[in-house]
């Protein structure tokens, strides 16, 4: 019995790490899909208070529209990781046939990338040895000095990136929007400008963390894009009533 607790918690421990790592490596498509959701969602709940005398269809329209977006992005998140790795691999074939084809052109052009770096003449000498001795490892060998090896996050199955864009869409598109489901019409509408602007707070200081930009410039940035946002939601709803 003590062996299957301990097996128990160390199963939970590695589903722990594995979701913790996995978080870590999508935190780009995580930025993007709550900054997303956010500014979609906040302009159309804008232009339906605008317009709508009723919490019940701000909140049918935004729950609906959160729900098509969130499909909508992780579908896009998966078929480009997807087509990317697609074109890599392709490239990759080719270029290994290329190799298979003539070796030795393929060794002189790594040479000749090589021979303005500064490296010894005993030192191009043994890699060049190397390398004809085992031109299957050309290919390898272009992508380190190129520095194209896959990232951690790179080779990250799609899914994984998909369903962090889905969950994190999903949250951020529904926050607009939740206070209609509890509040009054007139407390909604406050809440629902306090929540998002809260939300697009710290989303913009994860973008700066992410892209180490200044922090009251990106956090500025953040805010205007889903001002924007909503006042043209705000027009648009107008300008239909």
């Amino acid at each position: 019995m003590a062996a299957g607790m301990i097996m128990s918690e160390g199963e939970k421990g590695g589903w722990f790490e594995k979701i913790r790592v996995s978080f870590r490596e999508s935190f780009g498509e995580i930025v993007f899909g709550m900054s997303d959701g956010t500014v979609s969602i906040f302009g159309l709940v804008a232009g339906m208070v605008a317009g709508a005398q009723s919490g019940d269809v701000i909140l049918l329209a935004g729950a609906t529209a959160a729900i098509a977006a969130t499909v909508s992005m992780m579908a896009g998140v998966f078929l480009d990781l997807e087509s990317e790795k697609d074109a890599a691999r392709v490239e990759a074939e080719k270029r290994n046939d290329e190799i298979s084809r003539n070796p030795d052109a393929a060794v002189e052009r790594v040479m000749g990338i090589l021979g303005g770096t500064g490296l010894s003449g005993a030192c191009l000498d043994s890699i060049r040895t190397d390398l004809q001795n085992d031109p299957g490892t050309i290919l390898k060998f272009e992508d380190a000095v190129a520095g194209e090896e896959a990232s951690e996050a790179q080779k990250a199955p799609a899914y994984v990136h998909a369903c962090w864009m889905g969950i994190a869409d999903f949250i951020a598109a529904m926050t607009p929007v939740i206070p209609f489901a509890f509040l009054p019409l007139g407390m909604a509408k406050i809440a629902c400008i306090a929540g998002t602007a809260t939300l697009l707070f710290l989303l913009g200081i994860a973008r700066a963390r992410l892209g180490k930009r200044p922090v009251v410039r990106t956090v500025f940035e953040t805010m205007a894009i889903a001002t924007a946002a909503g006042i043209a939601g705000v027009i648009f709803g107008l300008l239909i009533t």
